[in-house]
């Protein structure tokens, strides 16, 4: 359920035009590249025993392995070629961990988006917390306030997008149908503490722009590896840009 008082905002999807955006080849290649970077600096330093929920895209689970962990990979679907030895598919629902142990993981990996497609995210970060020993950690990625009111207004529900900044919890409807969950940094923040995690650090996945990154790029693409020491190494900070934010956090002793 939504946490108890919560103003929701949720728009009836709907299926308008929506415009052609140009491609962004370039910066889809950074952003892969800045997440992998991000995760290897994130993942434990010694050998563990991590739990993925993110979904193919992210690549999050033979990353790990390769980097010496044991993994289990939570999977809608069966995996399909060869695998590392280190990874364990299973295929079940990423938001119902039941038939988990209490305090059976070191860490747990939800990237790629996974937990705005779950609406009611508090049960999914619950369980997390739950299938974590104390003293594991989480990483996870959402989709942000910046992107639900781009689609948004790409959409015309100007009356709903006025409404974002006054709701705890915002749905938002995408062309093809489905339904996100999108967060500002203090929502994140106040999902995972309400979860009995203690959070260690928010920020945007990039805070450079995709049209920076796809003109650095057209200009020099020998660039990409200069571009993603340079957002590893910008501050620390929750700041309202980019589309997605990733958060670190962990479960008390």
């Amino acid at each position: 359920m939504h946490p108890r008082g919560a103003a929701v905002l949720s728009i009836p999807a709907k299926h308008p035009a929506v415009g052609e955006s140009e491609s962004l080849a370039s910066y889809w290649t950074f952003y892969w590249a800045v997440a992998a970077a991000q995760l290897s600096r994130w993942l434990p330093r010694r050998p563990s025993r991590i739990l993925d929920l993110s979904g193919p895209q992210a690549r999050c689970a033979p990353q790990a392995a390769a980097a010496g962990h044991t993994v289990v990979e939570i999977r809608e679907t069966p995996r399909s070629g060869p695998r590392s030895r280190r990874v364990q598919p299973v295929v079940a629902d990423p938001a119902s961990l039941g038939f988990l142990a209490d305090g059976s993981f070191d860490a747990v990996v939800a990237e790629g988006r996974v937990l705005s497609r779950y609406l009611v995210t508090e049960n999914v970060v619950t369980e997390i917390a739950r299938v974590l020993r104390p003293g594991g950690r989480v990483l996870m990625c959402v989709d942000s306030l910046v992107l639900g009111m781009a689609i948004l207004a790409e959409q015309n529900f100007w009356a709903h997008l006025s409404d974002v900044p006054r709701s705890e919890v915002v749905l938002v409807p995408w062309p093809d149908g489905s339904i996100t969950r999108c967060f500002g940094a203090e929502q994140l923040r106040e999902l995972l503490t309400d979860s009995g995690l203690e959070l260690e650090w928010i920020k945007p996945r990039t805070t450079l722009s995709p049209s920076t990154v796809e003109h650095v790029l057209t200009m020099s693409p020998q660039a990409l590896p200069r571009l993603v020491r340079a957002e590893l190494t910008a501050p620390l900070g929750d700041e309202p840009v980019g589309i997605h934010l990733v958060a670190s956090a962990i479960k008390s002793s």
